[in-house]
């Protein structure tokens, strides 16, 4: 146990935030998610019982969103709704990350199989306990850094 680290954060998950890179992708998925098929050999990191918005909560304490993008969070939209709908936990979610967005920087829905497509080219998945279906989020990851000199 380490002092201001949430202890939803394993040692595994931990290595994984610290081996990411500048603008990599972390799926936070739902206990429904295909999340073994959708790595396809990446790391699946599982954290069963835990909610979606205590491990966004955890993991973004921790990890910066980049910066340089105009959607560093992706959530999977909600099938047969219209496409500007929320979910409670997505909003709940959303809640939590916008005001860590810089400014003109926003989520963006993305359709399921779009969603889809877009985790298989993250760096990992996580897989929490989540029970909402349709509770997946994609966050990219920043850098933390001193501005540039002149």
């Amino acid at each position: 146990m380490l002092k201001g680290i949430s202890p939803l954060l394993t040692p595994e998950l931990l290595k994984t935030l610290m081996e990411m890179g500048h603008d990599d992708a972390l799926v936070l998925a739902d206990a429904n998610f295909t999340a073994v098929r959708i790595a396809a050999g990446k790391p699946v990191l599982r954290l069963p019982g835990s909610g979606m918005a205590e491990v966004v909560k955890a993991i973004t304490d921790l990890l910066p969103l980049a910066t340089d993008v105009e959607h560093p969070v992706a959530y999977m939209q909600v099938s047969d709704q219209p496409n500007d709908y929320q979910s409670g936990l997505q909003r709940e979610v959303l809640a939590q990350v916008n005001p860590l967005l810089q400014g003109g920087q926003s989520a963006e829905g993305l359709e399921r199989f779009a969603f889809y497509d877009r985790a298989r080219d993250a760096f990992a998945v996580v897989l929490t306990g989540e029970r909402q279906p349709f509770g997946n989020f994609i966050l990219r990851k920043g850098v933390i850094g001193d501005n540039l000199r002149p």
